[in-house]
């Protein structure tokens, strides 16, 4: 994948939350890697090289998101590996990790093959299979976690639903540490949340809906904290969107247990009040919180307990959201308004810019093991250029996904990535996915 021309990236503010850098400089991209990261001006002599001009702009590590719904295979009228690689890279993410919850389930090698080889063809974002903790994720038998991690798994889950067998879950978390890969973990207990469509509270008795309380989601990450903690193994907790939730986090990791988790950007832009006017494109899984939770999760993204920003990029068809609220299916896009997003929360001052490249790239890598989420000297070029002071309104012609389920339709946002590198190559150019571009230049 890598271009055979030299890039060389100048006139930028470099931020690397691994590399503690962040400052003016130029970088060189050579062979698909980041070759060197200098002072302004220093780079002068690569006159075969491709510029890009990142001036007033930064340029940071790409962001990787661990958690992505991509459909296919099974309901490809919803999203493919291709459209949802391509919306990746329009959003500044170079690397995706896709739940299994597809039909068939990613629980075999083929499956798994099948997505990687799918995402090659599609030439955008890296596409990272999660392979499915139990087969078909029903929470009966384990996967084949050995023949998952050969054929490409970097992480093991049956979100969608959790995993209610404790026993299944110990055995589980045995294997993966054997393997040395974690567990992403989709929390709820079902005999409390009982099919609950928003938050449980008096305004979900004033609207008439059935209530999800947060405590369905409390329980079992506590539970999962103690097997974590019986195991020794890696546990990953998906979407976290209560306070006590991020309490039970901080406390088990200054417990020394390992265990990392993840914010989606919905819960933290987002609340309850939002349901008020039925509009399904806010029925989210776990359901929007009200703003003692959220501000429950502000402080755990301050005090470092968590550890990265996922999307929950859930596309669904048009059909499956014009029903009544209690019926409809949950979930919305989140690869291309992720990272604006974020940009607002950092220019109104609720997160510092390191900390938010921190939490889009470094810290989901890192709780992973993947290699990428950095910018240092020898690592893949992995990049995104963005203009942290663009605004642009988000319409449903600039949704790159096959489904347009997002509320954040028709909404002034902040930042965009102008240009992003996979693997050396330039995948995005101004604003644009790059093959677009070669193909109005024929």
């Amino acid at each position: 994948m890598s271009s055979a021309r030299p890039i060389v990236i100048h006139g930028g503010t470099v931020i690397d939350a691994a590399t503690d850098r962040d400052g003016e400089f130029d970088l060189l991209v050579e062979h698909g890697r980041v070759a060197a990261i200098e002072k302004p001006g220093v780079l002068k002599g690569h006159a075969d090289a491709e510029r890009i001009d990142a001036k007033d702009q930064w340029v940071i590590p790409g962001c990787v998101d661990l958690h992505v719904h991509l459909r296919e295979p099974g309901e490809e009228w919803k999203e493919t590996v291709q459209t949802g690689a391509e919306a990746a890279v329009l959003g500044g993410f170079t690397s995706i990790c896709c739940m299994p919850n597809t039909k068939p389930a990613n629980d075999s090698a083929e499956v798994t093959r099948f997505i990687i080889e799918k995402a090659k063809a599609a030439g955008a974002a890296r596409v990272l299979p999660i392979g499915a903790i139990s087969m078909e994720r029903k929470g009966k038998q384990l996967a084949p976690y050995n023949e998952l991690a050969k054929a490409g798994c970097v992480a093991f889950s049956d979100d969608g639903d959790p995993v209610v067998d404790a026993g299944l879950m110990r055995r589980a978390l045995e294997w993966c540490l054997m393997l040395g890969l974690p567990l992403s973990c989709h929390e709820e207990d079902r005999n409390l949340s009982c099919g609950g469509s928003m938050n449980e509270s008096p305004l979900s008795l004033k609207l008439g809906l059935k209530g999800f309380p947060g405590v369905a989601e409390d329980v079992m990450i506590a539970r999962d904290i103690e097997l974590a903690r019986f195991t020794k193994g890696k546990v990953h907790i998906c979407h976290v969107s209560t306070a006590r939730g991020i309490e039970l986090i901080r406390r088990a990791k200054n417990d020394g247990i390992s265990v990392t988790c993840e914010v989606a950007p919905h819960h933290l832009v987002l609340d309850e009040s939002c349901v008020c006017g039925y509009d399904t494109h806010f029925k989210m899984m776990p359901p929007l919180k009200p703003n003692e939770d959220i501000e429950g999760l502000y402080k755990g993204i301050e005090d470092g307990t968590v550890d990265a920003i996922a999307s929950d990029h859930a596309p669904h068809d048009r059909d499956s959201k014009l029903v009544e609220f209690s019926r409809a299916t949950v979930g919305i896009l989140g690869l291309q308004t992720s990272l604006p997003l974020f940009v607002e929360l950092c220019s109104a001052g609720k997160v510092s810019r390191r900390r938010m490249v921190e939490l889009l790239c470094h810290g989901p890598a890192r709780s992973f093991g993947l290699s990428s989420g950095t910018l240092r000297v020898g690592s893949d070029a992995d990049i995104t250029v963005l203009n942290p002071a663009e605004r642009w309104v988000f319409e449903a012609a600039d949704v790159r996904s096959k489904s347009k389920n997002s509320p954040f339709v028709g909404r002034e946002l902040m930042g965009k990535a102008t240009n992003v590198i996979v693997a050396g190559r330039r995948v995005v150019r101004d604003g644009t996915l790059a093959s677009e571009w070669v193909e109005d230049e024929r």
